[in-house]
């Protein structure tokens, strides 16, 4: 019988939205398969972190590197945006 998360897309882990007084917030984890595509030195943009299987509504944003675990994406959007 496969493996129902044998898609990689299907491991990536998202948190709940945590907030303040202007954007809500969340992490997405991203399996080591994934995480070696994810760019070093610079934010993504939608597209690309799209591209890597990640799902979110719209108005999301990589707005930070967590360079000790770099298979942590950050995301912020504003509170309006919902």
């Amino acid at each position: 019988m496969p493996n129902p998360k044998s898609n990689p897309a299907e491991q990536i882990s998202y948190s709940p939205k945590y907030y303040d007084d202007d954007h809500e917030y969340r992490h997405v984890i991203l399996p080591k398969t994934i995480a070696k595509k994810v760019p070093k030195q610079k934010l993504m943009s939608e597209a690309e972190w799209r591209s890597l299987g990640v799902q979110q509504s719209r108005g999301w944003v990589h707005y930070m590197i967590h360079r000790p675990e770099p298979h942590i994406l950050l995301f912020r959007r504003r509170l309006s945006t919902q």
